[in-house]
């Protein structure tokens, strides 16, 4: 190392006759401070916050419900119902320990099994109803019925009893034409009575209207009474057609009666005026003639010649005759 070169120089030679680049000291302007670690723990607060804040928005939508005007909102805790929220709204149930089930307010159509009954006169018949309800107490409802299927099933075993009890007191003429029952509606009457039962077990539900949408025959009995009524129609059919020919003799014999009585009427009228003209005729030639008997005479003998001479017509008398003096011309 030269003693001369000043210490710290850059151009430096080692033992080998290598040049070492020494480290300048750095400007005392320049000089900046090492960079400093990242302190995460001043951002473990925000973190927490908005975790805590996203759990309970979480929770808060979960178990928050909303209750339309068309349902019934069941509110179970451990399977036990704790509530029953009918009024709309937004609602909040506990978490975790309570849940929330649906249950219909508006009406329900239900279609009832078809089924096979006797009537009064022993026909059997088909009958297919269906039946328009509701519910009306969703806690008895479920108490006793326990689901909407449940319920169905003993609404329509109430159905079927009372509409066999009903139909079996009628006709099948009843039947078929309802408005001339002498029951009244029949309708109504089955739907009032499956009320009545709903109501003395308490299932919680109401039957607002059973209607019947066909009344049939079994496919076994279907031909025999087709043929039965054609038989019933044609022997119907035939009384309407005698009774009309008995009917139509009778207008003929009364007419043809009325018709003589009239025309003998007329007849003797006729005959009447006809004597009441001649002799009033005769009365006026009476008295006509009577003032010239001669004249009288006269037309008497024209009037005989008009009747008794025709163009061929020969007359042999003497010549001297009264008779043949006029139609000589010899008028003395």
């Amino acid at each position: 190392m030269d003693p001369k070169q000043p210490f710290g120089n850059s151009n430096t030679t080692d033992i080998f006759g290598n040049k070492n680049r020494s480290i300048k000291p750095k400007d005392p302007k320049d000089w900046r401070s090492p960079k400093d670690p990242i302190d995460f723990r001043k951002f473990w607060k925000p973190i927490v916050i908005s975790t805590l804040i996203f759990v309970a928005l979480l929770v808060v939508l979960t178990n928050t419900y909303i209750v339309k005007e068309n349902e019934y909102r069941i509110v179970r805790q451990f399977g036990e119902v704790v509530k029953v929220q009918e009024d709309p709204g937004i609602k909040m149930k506990v978490p975790f320990i309570q849940s929330v089930t649906t249950i219909p307010k508006y009406q329900m159509i239900y279609d009832v099994t078809e089924a096979e009954i006797n009537t009064k006169d022993k026909k059997r018949i088909l009958i297919d109803n269906y039946a328009v309800w509701r519910v009306t107490n969703p806690l008895s409802m479920i108490s006793n019925a326990g689901t909407i299927v449940n319920a169905e099933s003993r609404m329509e075993e109430f159905i079927y009893s009372v509409v066999r009890t009903e139909l079996g007191q009628l006709n099948y003429d009843e039947i078929i034409n309802d408005e001339n029952s002498s029951r009244g509606s029949l309708n109504d009457t089955v739907t009032a009575r499956v009320n009545e039962l709903l109501s003395t077990d308490e299932y919680g539900i109401e039957v607002v209207d059973v209607r019947m949408k066909r009344t049939d025959l079994p496919a076994e009995n279907e031909q025999a009474v087709f043929t039965r009524m054609i038989s019933e129609r044609d022997s119907t059919a035939q009384d309407y057609l005698s009774q009309g020919d008995a009917r139509k003799l009778e207008i003929e014999a009364q007419a043809d009666r009325e018709a003589q009585e009239v025309i003998a009427t007329a007849r003797k009228e006729a005959a009447l005026i006809q004597a009441e003209g001649e002799a009033e005729a005769a009365q006026i030639y009476n008295e006509s003639f009577s003032k010239d008997p001669e004249f009288y005479e006269l037309y008497r003998s024209l009037e005989s010649y008009s009747k008794t001479i025709g163009e061929d017509t020969v007359i042999i008398m003497p010549s001297d005759s009264p008779y043949a003096r006029l139609l000589s011309g010899n008028l003395e």
